[in-house]
């Protein structure tokens, strides 16, 4: 059923569901929420303030049948609200209209706009704009509520997208049975935080007025009005920060998506009221998403509706706004994360160093685990609870050579150590990226980046590697960092060989002469990150060009086929 309200007047068209109930008892079951007693709702009746179809109906035993418009007002200021707003006056605006003909428009509501009158509500209001732009919807004109003339269905306030308006009585009665009897076919987009699991589902909860804030609602398992949504996941974001989700409405409750999304542990990004904890977590986020949702990030995308003459369903799509798809864009648009490997001693912090003198932001794995086995790493206390203190130092540090020769020594302590050490350098390497993740462009070192598979599980976007000659890897270079060849020996025997690291690479850096020409690599290599950056910002700005379409064509066929 519909759900128009002012302060002082509510109005709704009777569904299948309430045929057959009395008039007070339906009245007071539907305002119940507003903290209306049925005491109340029966005075308003035997005051004659009660309408069925127009008519004034005193009687609370009156029997409602199905497509029914039942109208009651509140007697004086008891709505509690004072009085009754004055008729809204034409306000010149710029609405779009993507359907238009002498009985209904279809037009396109922007974020932050209300749709009609109300106490407290300054305006100007959709029915403002809608009364200049087309007088003839005007009570006035068109013997419609002086309130809400036209208005058959509404968005929240900061909801953007599509909404069908009357523009005689006769099509409003129609087209708000229409909605009532959920012979409307709508589908929302919505951005909410983490990826739903699974990526496609029905919520069928009940909704009714929160119990302890009566401006919002709530599921209900008792006492609810029924509530269904199907939502599919068209996209996610890097690292499942957020996602993309179709959602279609079967019936119109109140707040019904978010209340929905959030149910099920996915809240809208922007919603504060349904989702206070997530949208205060993202509001001190370091970058630039913080400021990127303002809003409830919710668009009424699709919309069809039977034409309230024909009976032809009047069916329209609409791409979602500026602000939306900037969002949208701005969750894929973090720095692109490239990973450093090479053999050892093959010239990789050289490289990671010239990296640097660009002023990118680079990580050393090395430097990580040189923290972590530090006084009071985490490191150190795991490697000091598992040995019990057989390579720790006096001040908690890590004694390294005697681990290392324990590693040598033994395959099951250099695994054992390795599954300790990795998650926790690869723990602090993501925390990297996502402290520059408005940088263009990321560098981390990882020496065993291809051995842990960080490759093929989404760690990195691109692997560079280092080609450095046998001769001097293990002859020039081994010697400036004073390495003995027996431990540049096991350093290898660790990990795979080259051909192998580099055959698994994307790009590949020489460092077969000095460190000019490493520099110079360095250059080249950055260069090939930033044209592999903007081809990627390029293919999802394509991408999400060819959505919205693509997503109407597949709303037309469930349609027809429904």
């Amino acid at each position: 059923m519909t759900n128009e309200k002012s302060e002082q007047q509510w109005e709704r068209t009777i569904s299948l569901a309430d045929a057959g109930t009395r008039l007070d008892k339906f009245w007071g079951r539907e305002l119940a929420g507003e903290g209306i007693s049925r005491g109340r709702v029966k005075g308003w009746i035997e005051s004659g303030l009660a309408l069925v179809d127009g008519e004034v109906e005193a009687k609370g035993n009156r029997k409602l049948a199905q497509g029914q418009v039942a109208v009651i007002q509140a007697l004086g200021p008891e709505a509690g609200a004072g009085a009754r707003v004055a008729p809204p006056e034409p306000v010149r605006g710029d609405l779009e209209a993507v359907y238009e003909d002498e009985h209904m428009l279809m037009v396109v509501k922007p974020a932050g706009l209300t749709v009609h009158p109300a106490p407290g509500e300054p305006g100007p209001t959709l029915v403002n704009l809608l009364i200049h732009q087309w007088p003839d919807i005007a009570a006035e004109n068109s013997g419609m509520d002086p309130q809400r003339p036209g208005i058959v269905h509404r968005l929240d306030k900061d909801t953007s997208g599509l909404m069908a308006v009357a523009r005689t009585e006769a099509a409003r009665l129609a087209l708000s049975a229409s909605f009532a009897e959920h012979a409307t076919f709508k589908v929302y987009l919505a951005l909410v935080h983490g990826r739903p699991e699974p990526a496609q589902g029905v919520i069928d909860a009940p909704l009714g007025r929160h119990p302890n804030h009566k401006t919002l609602m709530a599921v209900l398992h008792k006492g609810g009005r029924e509530a269904r949504s199907d939502y599919r996941v068209l996209w996610t974001g890097p690292r499942g920060l957020a996602s993309l989700v179709a959602v279609r409405i079967h019936t119109g409750r109140t707040h019904q998506i978010r209340v929905h999304m959030a149910h099920i542990g996915h809240p809208l990004l922007g919603d504060s009221a349904y989702g206070p904890r997530e949208n205060a977590e993202w509001s001190r986020r370091p970058d630039r998403l913080a400021g990127l949702a303002p809003r409830q990030m919710l668009h009424a995308f699709y919309l069809s509706v039977p034409h309230p003459v024909t009976g032809e369903p009047v069916t329209r799509w609409q791409a979602p706004p500026e602000d939306f798809r900037a969002l949208l864009a701005g969750l894929t648009r973090e720095c692109l994360r490239v990973g450093i490997v090479g053999m050892p001693g093959g010239g990789k912090s050289a490289l990671l160093g010239a990296l640097r003198e660009l002023g990118r932001p680079c990580f050393s794995a090395d430097g990580c685990v040189g923290e972590l086995y530090g006084p009071g790493g985490d490191g150190a206390a795991m490697i000091r609870q598992r040995f019990g203190g057989q390579y720790t130092l006096d001040d908690g540090s890590v004694d390294k050579p005697g681990l290392f020769a324990a590693m040598r020594a033994s395959e099951a302590v250099r695994r054992e150590v390795m599954d300790m050490v990795h998650p926790m350098v690869r723990h602090c390497c993501e925390e990297f990226f996502k402290c520059h993740r408005d940088e263009p462009v990321a560098y981390a070192e990882v020496p065993l980046l291809l051995e842990g598979g960080w490759h093929k599980t989404g760690a990195v976007d691109l692997v560079a590697g280092v080609r450095c000659p046998e001769s001097k890897r293990t002859g020039e270079l081994r010697e400036l960092r004073r390495l003995p060849p027996e431990t540049l020996a096991v350093f290898d025997s660790w990990q795979w060989p080259e051909a192998d690291k580099l055959a698994a690479c994307d790009l590949v850096v020489d460092n077969d002469r000095g460190l000019a020409e490493l520099a110079e690599g360095a250059r080249r290599l950055d260069r090939a990150a930033m044209t592999a950056r903007e081809r990627r910002d390029r293919e999802f700005s394509d991408w999400m060009g060819a959505l919205w379409p693509e997503l109407a064509a597949e709303l037309d066929a469930a349609r027809n086929s429904a």
